[in-house]
C-alpha cells in the first residue's frame, strides 16, 4: 500500500511517517505542503492513501483533497489536524477519516486496517445495515452511521444528512455494530465515536458529544458511561 503523508510541519510529518511504518506493507512518501503533494499527483505518482494535515500554508487541506480525489481509481484521504472542528468540513467532502494530533497508535491502526479491507474488498467482512427508505429496503456501509436511536422496538439510523429506519432493536444492533467504533451512550443512543467532533460539558459528571453531521446533533451521555466514553475518546 503507497501511502504519502502531507504536513508542512517537519516533526509532525516524521512523527507519522514514524507510526506508519510499523504496519507491514505500507510504502510511505512525505510532501511538505499541499502543492508539493498536488504535484505528485499529477506527474503519474499513485497513492493509496494521502494523510493530509488540514491548516497548511499556500493551500489548506480541505482544498487539496478534491482535487487528489479525481480520477478512476482516487486515494483514501485521511485529514489529520490538532483541530477537532473540521470534522464537519472534512467529512463533506468524502474523507475517509479523521485523526485529531497526537496521533493515537491504537486509533491510526484502525485506519491502516480500514484502508487495507478498502484496497482488497474480497478480504472484508461485509458491513451493511438494512434500513428502509422509500418504501424500499437500501443497505449502507457501517462507516456512514453517525449515531443509532431506539424507536419503539425499532431504531433510527442517521447518517451525515438523512436517516432511516431499521427493523433492528437497539440491542441487536449493539452487537451488530463493531465495538471499537461504535458506542452505547445512553439507553436510547449507539454513536459512532469516529463521528464525534466536539465534546461539552453538560453538568457535573456530565458531557455532551457533538458529531460531524450535517445538522451539528449534541447527544448526551449518561452518567454512567461517562467514564467510559472519556477514556474511549482519550479526554
Amino acid at each position: 500500500m503507497r501511502v504519502l503523508v502531507v504536513d508542512d510541519e517537519a516533526p509532525a510529518r516524521s512523527e507519522l511517517a514514524y507510526l506508519l511504518g510499523a504496519h507491514r506493507g505500507i510504502a510511505i512518501e512525505e510532501a511538505a505542503g499541499a502543492v508539493e503533494a498536488l504535484a505528485l499527483v499529477r506527474r503519474g505518482r499513485h497513492y493509496d492513501a494521502i494523510f493530509l494535515d488540514i491548516e497548511m500554508p499556500a493551500a489548506a487541506g480541505l482544498d487539496l483533497a478534491p482535487l487528489v480525489g479525481q480520477g478512476a481509481h482516487p486515494p483514501a484521504v485521511v485529514f489529520v489536524t490538532a483541530h477537532a472542528g473540521y470534522a464537519v468540513e472534512a467529512f463533506a467532502v468524502e474523507a475517509f477519516d479523521y485523526l485529531l494530533k497526537p496521533v493515537d497508535p491504537e486509533r491510526l491502526a484502525r485506519v491502516v486496517a480500514r484502508l487495507r479491507e478498502r484496497e482488497d474488498p474480497s478480504a472484508a467482512p461485509v458491513r451493511k445495515l438494512p434500513v428502509v427508505a422509500a418504501g424500499r429496503t437500501e443497505l449502507i456501509d457501517h462507516e456512514q452511521v453517525h449515531y443509532v436511536q431506539a424507536d419503539g422496538d425499532y431504531t433510527r439510523i442517521h447518517a451525515y444528512d438523512r436517516s432511516y429506519l431499521s427493523t433492528s432493536s437497539l440491542g441487536e444492533l449493539e452487537e451488530e455494530l463493531a465495538p471499537e467504533r461504535f458506542a452505547r451512550i445512553h439507553r436510547s443512543f449507539i454513536v459512532n465515536l469516529a463521528k464525534v467532533s466536539a465534546v461539552k460539558r453538560a453538568g457535573p459528571d456530565r458531557i455532551r458529544l457533538v458529531l460531524a453531521d450535517a445538522a451539528r446533533t449534541e447527544l448526551d451521555v449518561a452518567r454512567r458511561q461517562t467514564r467510559n466514553i472519556r477514556a474511549r475518546l482519550r479526554l
